[in-house]
């Protein structure tokens, strides 16, 4: 079964996205400028993880986009 996705839905997806990658980014630009060790691996952590979630959310994208036209 595909799912099919309407336009709000596509548009919200793609606000998440557009916070994780700020979120992502920001997380990589702090770890230049931490020390602490700890810190500095969480920061790596949710770089990571980040990167992880925004190629999910592309993948809905995808999909979304072959449902919209």
């Amino acid at each position: 079964m595909n799912p099919t996705y309407a336009m709000h839905e596509v548009l919200e997806v793609h606000e998440i996205a557009a916070f994780k990658t700020v979120c992502m980014t920001k997380s990589k630009t702090m770890q230049a400028l931490v020390t602490d060790p700890e810190l500095k691996l969480i920061l790596q952590q949710d770089a990571a993880m980040s990167s992880d979630q925004l190629s999910e959310l592309a993948a809905i994208l995808t999909k979304g986009k072959e449902t919209l036209q």
